[in-house]
């Protein structure tokens, strides 16, 4: 897949990213969810299971948006984080797949017995 943004737009009120591709397809991301999904060593870990589950980011937003090439965008966060970057295919991956990345976090959350704030 080479899926190619046409728009991306941060919406720094709502903590919402808007990415719009040339398929058609348009996602709001919030900014906790990237943060949490954050495709950086820091987050992923470095193998199959060596990932940390990041929490405490409810509030998170991004404070700047800087383009890497042209195949993807660093997010710079209010926590300091920037080391992800996030590919168009990244990004296209995250958007479709949210609702079940989104559940598993709050599974794994639950089992870690960590209570998210409101």
């Amino acid at each position: 897949m080479s899926a190619r943004p046409t728009e991306i737009k941060l919406h720094q009120a709502s903590r919402l990213l808007e990415v719009a591709f040339e398929d058609g397809a348009r996602f709001r991301l919030p900014c906790e969810y990237l943060r949490v999904f954050s495709p950086s060593a820091e987050v992923r870990g470095h193998g199959p299971g060596t990932g940390t589950l990041v929490t405490g980011k409810e509030a998170v937003n991004i404070t700047a948006i800087e383009p890497v090439g042209n195949y993807a965008v660093r997010l710079v966060f209010d926590d300091g984080h920037s080391t992800g970057l996030y590919s168009w295919n990244i990004l296209y991956e995250l958007g479709a797949d949210q609702d079940s990345n989104w559940r598993d976090y709050l599974r794994r959350l639950a089992e870690a017995g960590y209570q998210r704030q409101a």
